[in-house]
């Protein structure tokens, strides 16, 4: 046995001063009995991930790396290489090298194992400092009465709307509104030029004055003629011509009381009125423009409260709840719930009162048609809101925060705290949304503890600190 070459005992005390070091290589055996380091090989720490891998090149080691979970140091290169040798001849010629082939490779792992003594204590080093198990937000899986729900597209449309029109002729005189208001039933909106229709009400006054003027004369006449007419003073003829007469006075005396009456009510037109209650919208015409019935619109009037909102549903959800109401003989009528264009639920529920009598042919649904209150106006016609239909009696479910829940390829999964503070993935099949939470219909026990915030920072089988939040 070479004096100089290491033997297995050498190796293990050298090891063991630096942190009980191991030899895995299958050719470890041949230094046993002083033959040279093997050409190549590895050695693994203990309760380590770290290894090392060498490689020698006839008697020199031309290469040791360190390679670890997250590194790999090279940490000699060509520690001892022939180019370096012949220059150190060159440049001492009268030096012999006198190492030796057995004294090299005892050189070689005198270096491995000091670089191996650096690395253990460097893995020393960061266990000891070794980061604290990540924090992560968990929520236990509560049990909650919950009623299952359909979601729609639904139209906001008023139960009342109204354009507003002249129905005379004329110049505006006067707009006694401001664009937006809400307006009562009755209220002033418009006033055109009054002068024309005006007189003319004087005109059919005068003329209904004369009529009835004609009316006295003519029955007077009647009544002179039938006093002579006894006495046979005048003929017969006569007497029946003052009766038409007196007649016909009575006619033109109605048709006067027509004229001055229609006389008066285009006179009221000039001054037009609300309707009905609501909120009006733009004035199309405004002040000393001519409007007559031809024109159009003047301005539109919609209802506020109450409001309707239109849906479609599909003809299975129509026999569904058909179904239902057989089988309940209950209300007909379905509650539904709206939520609004920024994702806010609204405050007032609503109550269907139409089912269409037929199906779209175009789109295979049938509109359904709910009255909502609507006292503070947030809803306005002909805006698009989401629409929640009640489906049943509430019922008992399992729910979690949506947040808990995580999709892949191979479907939804949720990520717990198991009793030994270790992360656990489980996977879950959902239900219906609610608010912010989801029913989960499997995979979950009433009480466990979800993950739902630090998702990102753990690991299936990982060790964590759960700080429990209460749910939603």
């Amino acid at each position: 046995m070479s004096a100089t070459s290491p033997t297995r005992r050498d190796v293990l005390a050298t090891s063991a001063a630096a942190g009980t070091v191991s030899l895995l290589s299958e050719h470890f055996a041949a230094t046993a009995d002083g033959n040279e380091m093997p050409p190549a090989g590895m050695i693994v720490l203990p309760g380590s991930t770290s290894h090392f891998h060498w490689a020698k090149s006839g008697e020199y080691v031309t290469q040791v790396t360190a390679i670890g979970p997250s590194f790999a140091t090279s940490i000699a290169q060509r520690m001892r290489s022939p180019s370096t040798a012949s220059a150190l001849s060159s440049d001492q010629p009268g030096r012999k090298e006198n190492i030796m082939p057995g004294r090299k490779s005892s050189l070689c792992w005198t270096a491995v194992v000091c670089a191996l003594s650096f690395t253990v204590s460097c893995g020393i080093a960061v266990a000891q400092n070794a980061a604290p198990p990540p924090a992560v937000s968990v929520t236990p899986v509560v049990s909650r009465q919950v009623t299952e729900t359909g979601d729609y597209i639904g139209r906001v449309t008023a139960i009342d709307k109204v354009d507003i029109v002249a129905r005379v002729p004329g110049f505006i005189e006067e707009r006694t509104f401001t664009e937006g208001q809400l307006v009562k039933k009755g209220e002033l909106l418009f006033r055109i030029e009054q002068a024309t229709y005006q007189a003319a009400v004087e005109q059919a006054r005068a003329t209904l004055a004369r009529a009835k003027a004609t009316e006295v004369n003519a029955k007077l006449q009647l009544e002179r003629g039938t006093e002579l007419l006894r006495n046979n003073n005048i003929p017969q003829a006569t007497v029946d011509q003052r009766a038409a007469d007196e007649a016909a006075a009575k006619a033109g005396v109605m048709e006067a009381q027509a004229q001055r009456e229609q006389a008066e009510i285009n006179l009221g037109y000039t001054e037009i009125r609300s309707p009905i209650d609501g909120r009006i919208g733009l004035a199309t015409f405004t002040v000393g423009n001519l409007v007559q019935p031809s024109s159009g619109r003047l301005a539109t009037i919609v209802s506020q409260d109450p409001i309707y909102v239109i849906f479609q549903v599909s003809e299975r959800d129509v026999l569904e709840y058909r179904r239902r109401v057989a089988e309940s003989a209950s209300n007909t009528h379905v509650t539904i719930h709206i939520k609004l264009p920024d994702g806010s639920l609204y405050p007032h529920p609503g109550l269907s009162n139409f089912l269409d009598v037929q199906v779209d042919a175009t789109t295979d649904t049938v509109a359904v048609r709910a009255q909502v209150s609507n006292p503070d106006g947030l809803l306005a016609a002909g805006g698009v809101v989401g629409v929640t239909v009640e489906r049943g009696a509430p019922r008992s479910a399992l729910t979690i925060p949506q947040s808990a829940v995580l999709l892949d390829q191979a479907g939804r999964y949720v990520l717990l705290v198991d009793a030994e503070k270790k992360v656990e993935q489980r996977r879950v099949t959902i239900g219906v949304e609610q608010g912010r939470n989801v029913v989960v219909t499997d995979g979950l026990k009433a009480g466990e503890l979800v993950i739902v915030e630090g998702i990102q920072k753990v690991r299936p089988g990982q060790v964590v600190t759960a700080n429990v939040v209460p749910g939603t």
